[in-house]
């Protein structure tokens, strides 16, 4: 009789060690889930920026959709086309100027929300480019918006699922007037 009190007493420690110890387990889960998706869209704006289509295609899951100012995309592998064909055209474009440094872009993007839950979540954040491809080289802020993502994990990877680009720069990629949080 007097040991009942005592393993009470000892149950009650062990369930709040387990406790405490899920949900431990749980915050550094979210904590790392959230720096892989940082991750991810810090990868992608490099990917992009460098004109690196294989590096760019590795950021989507292999039935991936981009919905971009090009259009449409659907595929791994149609994404790396795509990029292929963005980078060609800079290239061209580049060959009619004067000789001199190239002009560059970089993208940023900040504010990333988020919603979570196991291998899928769902983002929102914005980004900005700058570009410098006038004479003189001065950077001006060339564009900016928002993206609207779906994530999947797979093989212990965050990849993007789904990635819908707005840009506020042109008429049929503004955002609407509903705030587009997760």
């Amino acid at each position: 009789m007097r040991n009942i009190p005592l393993t009470l007493t000892a149950m009650l420690a062990a369930a709040a060690l387990i406790v405490g110890s899920v949900a431990l387990f749980n915050q550094r889960s979210l904590r790392d889930d959230r720096a892989a998706l940082e991750d991810l869209q810090s990868r992608y704006v490099f990917a992009l920026d460098w004109q690196d289509p294989e590096r760019y295609g590795d950021t989507f899951t292999p039935d991936g959709v981009l919905i971009w100012a090009g259009g449409t995309v659907t595929g791994r592998a149609a994404i790396i086309d795509e990029m292929r064909k963005a980078r060609a055209a800079d290239a061209e474009r580049r060959q009619a100027e004067p000789p001199g440094r190239p002009w560059r872009r970089r993208h940023f993007t900040t504010n990333l929300a988020l919603k979570l839950a196991g291998d899928h979540a769902t983002g929102r954040s914005y980004w900005f480019e700058f570009n410098d491809d006038v004479a003189d080289r001065k950077a001006y802020l060339g564009a900016y918006g928002h993206s609207e993502d779906e994530y999947r994990k797979i093989d212990g990877r965050w990849l993007f699922a789904r990635r819908q680009i707005f840009n506020e720069q042109r008429d049929s990629m503004a955002a609407s007037d509903s705030i587009p949080l997760p």
